[in-house]
């Protein structure tokens, strides 16, 4: 009885180990049927302006600046690339910190504020009681490839900003600020670089605009 009972002991156990071999086994060639896990991707940011003219006056009115509308191939965090005239894809790895209107609806504020020409300036809505509004559209935010895919692509940015008079509510301005600038190279560093020259252009011009507008149209604020 006693060799009996061993015996069954030693099949059980032998038992376990094969199920437990073809476990394992399924785990490691079932592992090579997931899916690769992709890295995560870099993130890019750009930088408001901080420079400007000597001549650009101060001004004691204040202004609210609303998100800017853009077609929805621009309302995304990914970097927007053309690469045939009609068609809008996006670099792989790589994206903006924000969604690309949230991104310069950020900068464009700062950069009202590092002119030091306006005090009150802020979101439209956000605890600024607003003499004027405005009111940006991204038209243009992508690289485009204008001279094949080999080439360095250029960077196009076009801005449309309205200006609104409070409490009229009524558009006093509109301009269009445009930059195209082509890459000194194919890699998403100097892509973004590029990105970070061509709009630092528009910001300022529209800075610049805007805080001349009122005057030269004889406004008060």
């Amino acid at each position: 009885m006693k060799n009996k009972a061993a015996m069954d002991r030693r099949g059980f156990g032998r038992g376990l180990a094969s199920v437990f071999a073809l476990g394992t086994g399924g785990l490691v060639a079932g592992c090579g049927l997931l899916p690769k896990v992709q890295p995560p991707p870099q993130l890019y940011t750009l930088t408001p302006k901080s420079t400007y003219s000597d001549e650009i006056p101060s001004v004691d009115w204040q202004l609210g600046v609303e998100l800017p509308i853009a077609p929805s191939g621009l309302t995304t965090a990914k970097i927007a690339v053309a690469r045939e005239p009609l068609t809008l894809d996006y670099y792989a790895g790589a994206q903006w910190v924000d969604g690309a209107p949230e991104m310069v609806h950020r900068l464009l504020i700062e950069s009202f504020e590092n002119s030091g020409r306006i005090i009150g300036v802020g979101r439209s809505g956000v605890s600024v009681r607003s003499d004027f509004e405005l009111q940006p559209e991204l038209r243009e935010f992508q690289a485009e490839y204008r001279d094949g895919p080999d080439a360095p692509p250029t960077v196009h940015v076009r801005v449309n900003v309205k200006m609104v008079r409070f409490p009229q509510r009524r558009i006093i301005a509109q301009e269009t600020f445009e930059r195209a600038m082509t890459s000194p190279s194919n890699r998403i560093g100097s892509i973004v670089k590029t990105f970070d020259l061509a709009l630092g252009k528009v910001l300022r011009d529209v800075v610049t605009w805007t805080i001349y507008t009122p005057d030269r149209l004889n406004l008060d604020g």
